[in-house]
């Protein structure tokens, strides 16, 4: 269905048009795949630093600043998400005994099941562009790419 359906709307030129297109079809698909974290207890953002964890585990425990750095959501409060994924068992942290406001942060063995029973949340994301080829697909990272690049 095209934009001007979905939102039964209009757009000063095709530029405006772009732009509420990318952001609308993002929350779109942001919160489809929310649904199937929900079932789970995660948010999106506990559960890309549970990746995020998982994916430089054998590195050393990770900082903050290095999750952070890291997080799809620039505007996370990592420090926040670490304390409620601790609470939930699924990662540990420690305090740096040079400097107590930095934090050591590792995923426990609890947070590596819960990701693994996860698997099918990540199956789902993987459908969610299904009905794009492959081409598309890498034709769309690129026009993404190409759009952070005019940020910079």
């Amino acid at each position: 269905m095209k934009i001007e359906d979905e939102i039964k709307g209009r757009f000063r030129n095709e530029y405006h048009k772009g732009l509420i297109n990318l952001t609308y079809t993002a929350k779109q698909l942001s919160y489809e795949f929310y649904q199937s974290l929900k079932k789970h207890g995660l948010t999106e953002q506990q559960y890309n630093v549970l990746r995020i964890l998982r994916g430089f585990r054998s590195d050393a425990p990770l900082s903050i600043g290095f999750i952070k750095e890291r997080m799809l959501d620039k505007d996370s409060d990592v420090s926040r998400i670490v304390d409620r994924l601790f609470e939930k068992g699924l990662v540990s942290r420690k305090e740096n005994p040079a400097d107590r406001r930095q934090k050591s942060v590792e995923i426990t063995a609890q947070g590596l099941e819960l990701l693994d029973k996860m698997y099918s949340c990540e199956m789902k994301a993987d459908t969610l562009l299904s009905n794009l080829t492959i081409e598309e697909v890498n034709i769309l990272n690129q026009l993404l790419d190409k759009i952070r690049e005019k940020k910079k």
